[in-house]
């Protein structure tokens, strides 16, 4: 107030919602406001570019707690004990607080946690074969080793629901397994023997509601299984752990996790569970990474990992950037480890009590998720369950939807992915050997999921570039031919050096000339195997039929493509002999795969 007792700012009135979206379309100067400024997400949700107090909002009950003590898994795959013990030690002393251990052989916990304070580091361990036998030795180890009852963290993994919707086959031994594992846990109340993974479903190409529903659902369905082992429904929930992936959306990983948290909790109630201890950890997915420009995968985990703690889950699992080409190393190994490490300790997330609570957007966002999740898990109640669902091919074919709509936006770039479709590094030299050798059909059902990344696709084409220059001991040249204004000749040579760099072709700095007659008569006389004309739609309508002509007049091997959409004079481009065009509305995987085509025909035949 001021010195008159008058409240500061009285003269200026409140600004409503409408009063913004008023604003908004003035500077918009006739767009449509909704395709403009709404965001329409893979989950069909329609976020609006800005919340006020106008906007009633109900936050969701039971969304969790941002953990202070989140657990950083490092994955170690146990193949020889010593060795297995050695990685486990040294992720210890580079500051790890949780060890996951993959047994793929058979091998003693007193060998495998040799050294390692179980008061201080969780122990979580995938199990696949003498299951039970191994988890009487480790709690046998506990016991000797004297560690506090409470403090021991970690759970086991039969991989259940992963095993059987990767091969088809549902294993109903490893239930009566867990029911055992369940028995020999009971004492350490934050040890967990019913692990029941989702990770799959977003690493198979589905949306967070999706994700969310298929894991609740599958969930859902062990009870049952589990009840008819007569396992108490109290017991089923304070043994859960729960594995989900992080995708990249990164305001809608945050409410995933926290949509997720409400859900498992109104599940719980519906069978009288109110209160219970579960275990959520949140995995990097193998979807959103790439073996082009692969350190960029560092940051993609650095922005998973971050939404992941925000939206509150209790531990996460980073894989290393190379995970998908390469052994773990040292490096990758400690990078990954660190990501966890410098966002608790620098960034302080963890040290702040629910720090998105109370965001509109983040709200509406969760509330979105949730609700679409629920309506879906509804649909396959009604339809027979999860099992039923996944036998019909249901939950297939709606992830198979999904996958497709994601890839055709990767595909024409409007998803972007960082040196895969845009901003490919020219001067990278990649193995073929890693690259994806299959022509996948990204509308193809299968009857089982398969993890897999989004790059495949273009990874294809890249290896046919490489292949190619095996073959040929050349690798294909583009040149991009530019005249008239010089404003949008630079736009467009750029925007055409990004799109045609895909491919692994040579693509030369701008070759500008002073008008078209000479552009096209140089250009159709170098030696270089792909031209794109490059210069302004005013240009275009003047001279860019002439070009085409003249160009085909000299050379008619080449591939010529224009940057631009001139789609006055497009029919008449072609019929001159143009191959194609390049911008914002292209599909780069069908025009690379015609440039391809069209180059190994003239080459090898």
């Amino acid at each position: 107030m001021d010195k008159n007792n008058k409240m500061l700012f009285d003269e200026f009135k409140a600004i409503s919602k409408h009063d913004w979206i008023d604003k908004a379309n003035i500077d918009l100067k006739g767009a449509d406001f909704e395709k403009k400024l709404v965001w329409k997400n893979m989950n069909h949700n329609s976020i609006q570019p800005f919340y006020n107090t106008d906007d009633k909002i109900e936050a969701l009950s039971n969304t969790g707690e941002n953990a202070s003590s989140i657990v950083n898994y490092r994955k170690i795959i146990v193949k020889t004990g010593s060795n297995s013990n050695s990685s486990a030690l040294k992720a210890v002393e580079e500051g790890m607080t949780g060890l996951l251990f993959d047994l793929k052989t058979n091998i003693s916990p007193y060998d495998l946690l040799d050294g390692i304070d179980l008061n201080e580091i969780a122990v979580s361990f995938i199990l696949r074969k003498d299951e039970t036998k191994f988890a009487r030795d480790f709690f046998a180890f506990v016991n000797e080793k004297g560690i506090c009852f409470r403090k021991l963290k970690g759970y086991f993994d039969l991989d259940i629901i992963y095993d059987y919707v990767t091969t088809g086959n549902f294993d109903c031994s490893l239930l009566d397994i867990v029911t055992e594992l369940v028995t020999l846990s009971e004492n350490y109340p934050n040890y967990k023997a019913i692990s029941v993974s989702g990770a799959i479903y977003l690493d198979s190409g589905s949306n967070q509601v999706q994700e969310i529903t298929y894991t609740l659902s599958s969930l859902v369905f062990l009870i049952e299984k589990y009840e008819n082992r007569e396992v108490p429904v109290q017991y089923i929930f304070d043994n859960l752990h729960i594995e989900l992936s992080i995708g990249t959306e990164f305001f809608l990983e945050i409410g995933k996790f926290r949509a997720f948290n409400s859900l498992l909790h109104q599940i719980a109630k519906k069978y009288g569970v109110l209160d219970f201890a579960y275990n959520l950890t949140a995995k990097t997915s193998i979807w959103n990474k790439s073996i082009t420009d692969a350190h960029t995968n560092m940051l993609r985990a650095t922005t998973e990992t971050m939404s992941a703690i925000l939206g509150n889950v209790h531990g996460v699992e980073v894989d290393p950037y190379d995970d998908e080409f390469n052994d773990q190393s040292d490096f990758s190994s400690r990078i990954a480890g660190n990501i966890a490490t410098i966002l608790k300790e620098e960034s302080y997330l963890g040290k702040v009590s629910n720090p998105t609570d109370g965001s509109y957007y983040i709200e509406e966002v969760t509330n979105n998720i949730a609700n679409s999740s629920l309506e879906l898990f509804k649909i396959l109640e009604a339809n027979g369950g999860y099992y039923r669902c996944f036998e019909s091919e249901r939950i297939q074919k709606q992830i198979a939807e999904i996958r497709f709509e994601k890839l055709k936006l990767i595909s024409r770039r409007r998803l972007v992915m960082v040196g895969v479709n845009k901003y490919p590094n020219l001067m990278e030299k990649v193995d073929v050997k890693l690259l994806s050798d299959k022509k996948l059909s990204a509308k193809k059902i299968n009857k089982i999921l398969s993890p897999r990344r989004a790059t495949l696709e273009i990874e294809y084409l890249r290896r046919n570039t490489e292949v190619f220059v095996n073959k040929t001991n050349s690798r294909p040249v583009v040149e991009l031919c530019s005249y008239g204004n010089i404003a949008m000749r630079k736009a467009r040579a750029a925007f055409s050096y990004d799109f045609i760099g895909i491919s692994a072709y040579k693509v030369l700095d701008e070759q500008s000339y002073c008008c078209a007659e000479k552009a096209a008569e140089e250009s159709a006389k170098s030696s270089n195997e792909v031209v794109v004309i490059c210069s302004s739609d005013k240009d275009y309508a003047e001279t860019a039929v002439d070009f085409v002509k003249t160009f085909r007049s000299i050379n008619t091997d080449k591939v010529l493509l224009l940057a631009g959409n001139p789609s006055d004079i497009a029919d008449e481009l072609i019929n001159a002999g143009l191959d194609g065009f390049i911008n914002i509305k292209t599909d780069v995987i069908d025009s690379i795969s015609m440039i391809q085509n069209k180059i190994e025909e003239l080459v090898i035949g």
